[in-house]
């Protein structure tokens, strides 16, 4: 994070946010000074959009044109100045009236929370339904398919289905496959994730290398539900200027279509916390698959009973505080519901 801002160049920062999230367009002195009373002239607020630019909050797409925000210029608003915001008091008291409508069903919970934060945020969201339990080990398969690849699939207690390829240091015949696949189905039956992983040195090198992976697959199935994954908004996203380019629209569809991407993003990026939001600029340079959205997170529930995950994914110009004020309130309101269904 780059040093704190004068308060001065906050103001113009946040002025050609609110301006680029409107318009989609650069962003100029002249149209700042003419739309705010900032009291000073076109060419101060110019020497401070140079400097926010050299500080690397603002680019300029072309020479002759305006202003607009990096990714950088972006976390510094939403971790500096986006503040404490809330929904009107209007808004909230209709998203609360159609949640206690809703039908005594988690599927109806996150099918609503899908649609209600899709409609507010006016972005495309994400819910994954409550998990009651942890991921327990059930059964374990090991199947060559082409030279040093081997696909996993992982049964867990309850009936889920994990599949993933790995490749192996060298060519292993299927009948030690099938063995190691044995051993580690005996010694690990009805173990969670930290259990399996305890397992690991009773193993030979093979059968380390796969206990392990099973204990990384079953962490990320107790980071994130199992259950049903909802999106909705698809049609918000691709009404914005920033998704015309038909590889950009694709590449974004594909997020919310890739479960597995999903669920590995989800486990690594949300905090285990219930009730706070995190907000993932440009994928913070981690995840490529995210250079050009931003994700608006929460976990809701109960924990040692029962959490899901939530949030939106829109481009980059978002509307910071009104979304994370939707999926804050969104949280809440699911976290209570499932607080009441698994906990009472």
């Amino acid at each position: 994070m780059a040093s704190a801002l004068s308060e001065r160049q906050e103001t113009v920062l946040a002025l050609v946010i609110h301006e680029y999230i409107d318009t989609a367009q650069p962003v100029g002195s002249k149209s700042l000074v003419g739309r705010y009373d900032l009291g000073v002239s076109p060419a101060t607020v110019r020497s401070e959009m140079v400097a926010l630019t050299q500080a690397g909050m603002l680019r300029q797409p072309h020479t002759s044109a305006g202003r607009v925000p990096t990714e950088e210029g972006y976390r510094y608003f939403v971790r500096r100045l986006v503040g404490e915001t809330d929904l009107p008091l209007e808004e909230k008291r209709m998203i609360s009236h159609q949640f206690h409508q809703a039908r005594a069903e988690v599927d109806e919970w996150v099918r609503l929370a899908a649609s209600v934060l899709a409609q507010h945020s006016r972005v495309a969201s994400l819910v994954t339904a409550p998990r009651s339990a942890r991921a327990i080990f059930k059964h374990l398969e090991l199947i060559s398919t082409a030279g040093r690849q081997v696909l996993l699939v992982l049964v867990l207690q309850g009936g889920d289905v994990r599949q993933q390829m790995l490749t192996l240091a060298e060519v292993v015949p299927q009948e030690r496959l099938t063995e190691t696949a044995g051993q580690i189905s005996q010694a690990c039956q009805g173990r969670d994730a930290a259990g399996v992983q305890s397992q690991a040195g009773h193993f030979d090198a093979l059968g380390q290398e796969v206990s392990r992976l099973v204990a990384e697959v079953m962490s990320r199935a107790d980071a994130v539900s199992a259950g049903e994954l909802v999106h909705d908004g698809l049609a918000n996203m691709l009404s914005m200027p920033e998704f015309a380019d038909s590889e950009t629209m694709r590449q974004s569809l594909r997020l919310l279509e890739e479960r597995s991407f999903l669920e590995e993003f989800l486990a690594k990026a949300l905090s285990p916390a219930i009730g706070g939001v995190q907000v993932v600029i440009g994928g913070e340079g981690a995840w490529e698959e995210l250079r050009d959205c931003s994700m608006v997170l929460a976990r809701y529930g109960a924990p040692g009973f029962a959490t899901g995950a939530l949030g939106v994914l829109g481009p980059t110009r978002m509307a910071y505080g009104r979304t994370i004020s939707a999926v804050r309130y969104v949280a809440g309101l699911m976290s209570d519901l499932v607080v009441e269904a698994f906990a009472s």
